[in-house]
């Protein structure tokens, strides 16, 4: 039964998501904003789909199982995020009219900008991919027994098929659909643990706030472990980029009708994060309430993040546990279509559309582009994930080389949005000195004393001061 739900609900999401073929095969448009005409619930979905990931899925019951609520901080930063992308960024990326998030700092710096940007932006994406493949694989091997391999490979095969078939529309349609299934997976998890307490729900909250899991973390000052204030900035700068700067999102601004409908869409989906993220940390400690009234039910050597997967597969219900797997699925194939259209997004509008202008006109070439910059980004990603198999602590490495990445970015978008008319070469060497801090920061050989969810925040604050001060220092010069 369980395997039946769990196929038929893949099935469905690849049919479905291939049936937006017609609508999407028009022109680049279609293929990357939808013409901009998607529903706003949807736009919604899609950007809290996009939020969420096979690693929020069980990242957050893992951390609270083992800790406490200390995650829960960075979904509190999100309504900051969201206020400044509806005050800000919707309204500044729809009037510069372009679906590449990039074209904002070619305005400003130069196409140099705009280049090492998105180049980092591709890197991160491929990286991104072949993680979530590899540390979507990891559960459901656990679970089923299926080969780690093949699942990578299937799994890429699949979600590329359609996001490559059916463009952004069938990105957002199905990140839509799945964002439901996991709201209602995550759900069924909660109550069943909730309400299979031996002594009922109260028994659930005695043993959970007697081992202080419903605490939010420390309100020391230091900067060497994850506190509420280390927590918060990081949430901060981290949502900020996430709703400033990243493809993923910019692009679901760009296919509502409107602005304002852009607007309440990312408000709906980014908001509707809190109380899903509240149900994953929640889920967490319930499986810590349940598992310690009933020690006799929880294997040696399960623990952290491998506990959820197997209350899934051995304290659900015949059927439910095929649900849960899809929603978990689910998490997984948003994140990887995401990344492959709006990689291909980047090729196109970033790369061959400056360098190619009189074929980028053409539709034929423009669908011949996107399909094979799609098919490059999942083959790579596929590739990706199969290699990292041999790497000992895959988030860990992919938290480093997104940290490398991401801040450089943001910083420099940051610098753009407060000097109208940056110097380009202090602009370049505060790039630099700022990825000088992040590898200090990120990379093991230095032994860095600061907690590594800074390393956005140090990164970012470095661009940001140096580029801002040799600016005024040579204009004065000047």
């Amino acid at each position: 039964m369980d395997l039946i739900v769990f196929f038929a609900f893949l099935g469905a999401v690849v049919l479905f998501g291939c049936s937006f073929f017609r609508r999407s095969s028009s022109g680049a448009s279609a293929f990357t904003r939808a013409e901009g005409n998607v529903p706003t619930w949807v736009v919604g979905m899609s950007i809290f789909a996009t939020f969420v990931s096979s690693i929020s899925f069980l990242g957050l019951p893992g951390g609270s199982y083992t800790g406490n609520w200390n995650q829960l901080i960075f979904s509190f930063t999100i309504p900051i995020a969201t206020w400044l992308a509806a005050k800000i960024f919707i309204p500044l990326y729809r009037g510069i009219g372009s679906v590449s998030a990039y074209q904002f700092l070619e305005d400003r710096y130069g196409w140099w900008a705009r280049c090492y940007v998105a180049l980092c932006y591709l890197l991160t994406q491929v990286c991104r991919v072949g993680s979530i493949l590899l540390l979507l694989a990891i559960p459901i091997s656990t679970m089923f027994g299926w080969d780690i391999s093949t699942i990578i490979i299937v799994t890429g095969a699949l979600t590329l098929l359609f996001s490559l078939l059916g463009g952004i529309s069938a990105v957002v349609w199905t990140d839509a659909i799945q964002g439901i299934v996991l709201i209602v997976g995550a759900l069924v998890c909660a109550l069943i643990l909730t309400f299979g307490m031996p002594e009922g729900p109260g028994q659930l909250f005695r043993i959970a706030a007697g081992a202080g899991k419903f605490s939010l973390g420390s309100l020391s000052l230091t900067l060497r472990e994850p506190t509420v204030w280390v927590v918060l900035i990081y949430g901060i700068f981290m949502n900020l980029q996430n709703f400033g700067i990243d493809q993923n999102y910019i692009q679901r601004y760009m296919t509502a009708r409107s602005t304002g409908e852009a607007v309440k869409g990312t408000l709906f989906g980014g908001l509707l994060y809190i109380p899903v993220s509240l149900l994953f940390v929640y889920i967490g400690t319930a499986l810590f309430s349940y598992y310690s009234a009933q020690p006799g039910l929880l294997p040696e050597g399960i623990s952290g993040d491998k506990v959820f997967p197997y209350f899934i597969v051995h304290g659900l219900p015949d059927g439910l546990t095929g649900l849960v797997v899809a929603a978990l699925f689910s998490a997984g194939m948003s994140t990887v279509s995401t990344s492959i259209n709006s990689s291909a997004t980047i090729v196109f509008t970033d790369f061959f559309s400056k360098f190619r202008k009189e074929e980028a006109g053409s539709k034929k070439t423009q669908m011949k582009v996107l399909y094979m910059a799609s098919a490059a980004v999942g083959l790579a990603g596929i590739l990706i994930g199969l290699a990292m198999q041999k790497i000992d602590g895959v988030l860990d490495a992919w938290w480093k080389l997104s940290s490398i990445f991401s801040g450089g970015m943001l910083g420099l978008f940051l610098l753009a949005l407060v000097c109208r008319k940056p110097d380009r070469t202090g602009s370049i060497v505060a790039v630099a000195a700022g990825i000088l801090v992040i590898a200090w920061m990120s990379l093991p050989v230095f032994s860095c004393p600061i907690h590594s969810y800074l390393t956005i925040v140090f990164g970012t604050t470095t661009i940001f001061l140096v580029g801002f001060c040799l600016t005024k220092v040579i204009k004065r010069i000047k």
